[in-house]
């Protein structure tokens, strides 16, 4: 069975950085993304890549602070996270599908079939 595997979160302040990586336990997918679910709040769509063309999209919300890329030698997913703020505090969740998305249907979490356990990080002074 196919796992994803988080990794990189933590406590940081506000204006910080930090680096979530999502390694697969084997396989490769056509589209891998990450959400994050704040307490008392719905799961959230955050940043996706396509893995054939490398094709990103990334919530409006983070646009300018996060980056997201595809690391081909270990077919992992890297979310680069600067300038976090408390509201960028929740569960960050890998997500992967077999199926190369549209730009239009990444951000939808129902057309993912793998996900990982989910890495806390915590923005707070």
């Amino acid at each position: 069975q196919v796992r994803l595997v988080e990794s990189g979160g933590g406590l940081v302040r506000p204006g910080d950085s930090l680096k979530l990586s999502c390694a697969p336990s084997e396989g490769t997918f056509g589209t891998m993304a990450w959400f994050r679910q704040a307490p008392g709040k719905d799961r959230e769509f955050v940043a996706a890549v396509r893995w054939g063309d490398g094709a990103t999209s990334l919530a409006r919300s983070v646009r300018g602070r996060f980056t997201v890329r595809r690391d081909r030698a270990d077919n992992s997913l890297n979310l680069q996270m600067t300038g976090l703020n408390p509201e960028d505090t929740a569960i960050y969740s890998c997500a992967a599908t077999t199926k190369s998305l549209i730009q239009s249907a990444r951000d939808n979490d129902r057309y993912y079939e793998f996900w990982g356990q989910g890495t806390q990080v915590t923005v707070s002074s």
